[in-house]
């Protein structure tokens, strides 16, 4: 069982998955299989499913225009009762965020819920996810 916060509430659950492969898009089907598959343990619906699935494919296109050739992309969801938070992150030639007013990211934004992205050390840009259970129409 659970330790009790100083609150008398228990914290709430978190788990952690990180999955590390080569920044080439033939290995985003497995990116995809693994957001659908965590997506299904916290009880999202099929929509948000396949939103969530779309989305990560789409960050990943944005990031891999830019990766380092021979570099490794890194996706990690954390997930907690309600929610999936995802980032994906990749080294980058140039250390350059993906541009917020184009086409792509009105689509991660309406197809994810929360999205952000920043420029870590030696270029490395992760996007930032997160949606919501049940968060379809609350936008």
């Amino acid at each position: 069982m659970p330790a009790e916060t100083q609150a008398g509430t228990r914290p709430a659950i978190r788990d952690v998955v990180t999955v590390k492969l080569p920044a080439d898009s033939a290995y985003l089907s497995v990116l995809r299989t693994a957001t659908a598959g965590l997506a299904a343990r916290l009880d999202f619906t099929l929509d948000e499913i396949e939103d969530l699935r779309i989305a990560v494919d789409e960050a990943c296109a944005m990031l891999l225009a830019q990766a380092v050739p021979g570099t490794d992309l890194e996706c990690q969801f954390e997930l907690t009762g309600e929610a999936m938070r995802i980032a994906v992150s990749v080294l980058t030639v140039d250390g350059v965020e993906p541009s917020r007013d184009t086409f792509a990211w009105t689509v991660l934004s309406s197809l994810a819920g929360d999205v952000d992205s920043r420029v870590g050390a030696d270029d490395r840009v992760t996007v930032m996810l997160q949606k919501r259970r049940g968060a379809a129409g609350a936008q």
